[in-house]
């Protein structure tokens, strides 16, 4: 659960209103005179239920715990959660500014060994042997130059050294991952390589990747792959190498392909397929795959025979249900890399990716292939190496066509498989099924704000409805975490600009909406489906306007009575039409005035809406009115 979960879950809102002002209770709402505005009759209702509120007066707004707080205090919505996260008990985990101030510390660290190391690669007479080695790999000068590679020297604390004279303390290079403690003190950390800087998504170098350079007749420096240690801006497993610059051609031709080294990427880009990443020699990650979601749900794996084995495959059939597609893969041929293949022959690589399978038809083909199966202990042996595989796949319908399939291969019952699957257990399947049942049930107590948030997330995965976001308005997001996403949202040209700007007490609830799996909508599907949303949210506010109107003037009559409310409809009637107002005071007269003919306009609003839906339902309408009714 979410720190702003645990702040409504701990607090009242009718408690929280009711510390600023007195509030009676009216049905099963609360009323009052609205702390916003000056008024003689209360305009101001709370939601007990709903755990909202809303004025009628001059306001004409509303919200929830957060926004009232917001407005009353005047806070950002920072200070308002940590005003009310103080009042119910729940611990903040905060980023001081001064925290991020030493991040960009070790950026710009890491930005200046990369110069250092660049420099020495192409135009000092140390990084001659590393530059006649990338040129025989068949990298030219740009190429070079583009990915800013180069040269870590032999001397133990040359970069160290460089650094020191630009104002970098000790301290700040082992905080950066480029130096470390020796015995006899501060060394570099990597020496004789080949440096490839590794940059976020930004474009800003947060690492290194360093291979031993090869030198015949001489051996080669151990291990021959050397990575930045974990710092405060380095995570191999939440990075992609070049996915700074591959990201806008992903986006583009809606297809992302990831190697495994530096080179085999480096190649692709130097050979004209600039949508290639690299996952640096590991397995793929769960965050490395999300952050690809924000450009293309398609995804091919370039692996060989070694790296597709049981364990990374696992983990990508897992992923499939992050991108809502299936991840396709690219098996080489054996002792052959990308790297090969592109510099070889550039039509055989355009095949190969051409030909690329789903992950799971490729594993049934391979072990189909590896055994007997008329033989029964080879079938038993091809169930329990693709069971595991079919039951961490997510989507039931996608899980049933593939368990048919097995019980076809093993020649056995799909019952008999369910019930392997069953003695398992949870462990067999997806990790993140696994939670304890205290936490599912924990978040069940909290439903979540299906409109407001299936808005928000077409609006971070589709690019393209953009210009229908810019013209929602945010008041109609009751959620105040949400209406601050989308506020946010509104104000970047780009989704890669809105990452950075989501502050700490919003991150999380960022980064479950973003990396939430939806199927993959075609253009028009996904607009319809927003403005579907959009119309269920314009719904609910005029719903909520209609009973709430109703309980002001039921609040009204109950002041007046029966006598006195008709008395003041009469005279609304016959201010509207300019007759004479009697001995009414006008500032009631006007307030009970505004009351009744929102309650009318409400009404008529909300009719109009549902004979609109109806209309719709039976195919009487055409795209003009319901674009009026979602847009």
């Amino acid at each position: 659960m979410s720190v702003i979960d645990e702040v409504k879950q701990r607090l009242d809102i009718v408690e929280v209103v009711g510390q600023y002002v007195q509030l009676q209770k009216a049905g099963r709402n609360y009323k009052a005179i609205c702390p916003f505005h000056a008024e003689r009759a209360p305009s101001f209702f709370v939601s007990p239920d709903r755990q909202s509120w809303h004025c009628f007066g001059a306001c004409n707004t509303g919200g929830d715990i957060f926004s009232f707080v917001m407005k009353k205090e005047n806070l950002e919505f920072g200070d308002a959660l940590r005003l009310l996260a103080e009042r119910a008990g729940v611990t903040l985990v905060e980023r001081r500014p001064e925290e991020e101030a030493e991040r960009d510390r070790l950026r710009e660290a890491n930005e200046a060994a990369a110069s250092f190391y660049h420099r020495l690669l192409v135009s000092n007479e140390a990084g001659q042997k590393a530059r006649r080695y990338l040129e025989e790999r068949g990298l030219d000068l740009k190429t070079i130059q583009d990915f800013q590679l180069g040269y870590s020297p032999s001397g133990w604390e040359s970069l160290c050294q460089h650094l020191r004279e630009r104002g970098y303390a000790d301290g700040e290079l082992v905080a950066a991952g480029l130096a470390v403690e020796g015995e006899r003190g501060l060394r570099d950390l990597f020496h004789q390589r080949i440096m490839f800087p590794i940059a976020d998504m930004r474009g800003r170098v947060v690492g290194f990747g360093g291979r031993s350079l090869p030198v015949e007749g001489e051996e080669e420096i151990q291990p021959k792959y050397l990575n930045t240690p974990q710092t405060a801006t380095f995570d191999k497993g939440g990075l992609l190498y070049a996915l700074d610059k591959a990201k806008e051609h992903i986006r583009r031709e809606g297809l992302a392909l990831i190697v495994e080294g530096y080179m085999d990427a480096i190649a692709a880009h130097q050979h004209g397929f600039p949508n290639v990443v690299a996952s640096m020699g590991t397995a793929l990650s769960e965050r490395q795959v999300r952050l690809l979601k924000r450009f293309s749900r398609d995804v091919v794996l370039a692996l060989d025979a070694d790296t597709a084995g049981q364990e990374a495959t696992l983990r990508a059939v897992e992923y499939q249900d992050i991108l809502g597609r299936d991840i396709r893969v690219v098996i080489f041929p054996e002792g052959r890399d990308p790297d090969q293949v592109i510099r070889s022959d550039r039509e055989a690589w355009s095949a190969l990716l051409a030909n690329a399978q789903p992950l799971l038809d490729y594993k049934f083909e391979a072990v189909s292939s590896a055994l007997d199966l008329s033989q029964p202990r080879q079938r038993s042996q091809a169930a329990e190496e693709l069971l595991p595989l079919v039951a961490a796949i997510g989507d039931r319908i996608v899980q049933a066509h593939y368990l048919q399939r097995l019980a076809r291969l093993a020649q056995t019952r799909e019952s008999t498989l369910h019930q392997m699957i069953a003695r398992r257990g949870r462990g067999w399947g997806r990790a993140r099924e696994a939670a304890p049942e205290e936490e599912a049930l924990t978040e069940v107590k909290l439903p979540r704000d299906v409109p407001e948030e299936h808005c928000l997330q077409l609006l971070l995965h589709y690019p393209e409805l953009r210009s229908e976001g810019l013209a929602l308005s945010p008041d109609l997001f009751w959620q105040t975490e949400n209406r601050e996403l989308l506020q946010l949202w509104q104000r970047v040209d780009d989704l890669d600009e809105l990452a950075p700007m989501i502050p700490p007490e919003l991150e999380g609830h960022f980064q479950r909406l973003s990396g939430m799996p939806l199927p993959p909508f075609p253009p028009e599907v996904a607009l319809e489906r927003l403005r579907g949303s959009i119309g269920s949210l314009k719904k609910r506010e005029i719903r909520q306007a209609k009973e709430l109107a109703g309980a002001a003037l039921a609040a009204r009559e109950e002041e007046s009575g029966p006598t006195g409310l008709e008395e003041l409809a009469a005279a609304a009637q016959a201010s509207s039409s300019g007759s004479p107002l009697g001995e009414i005071e006008s500032g009631e007269l006007s307030q009970t005035a505004v009351l009744l003919l929102r309650d009318k306009e409400i009404g008529i609003e909300l009719h109009r809406r549902s004979k609109i839906e109806v209309d719709d339902d039976r195919g009487l309408i055409g795209s003009g009115p319901e674009e009026e009714v979602n847009g």
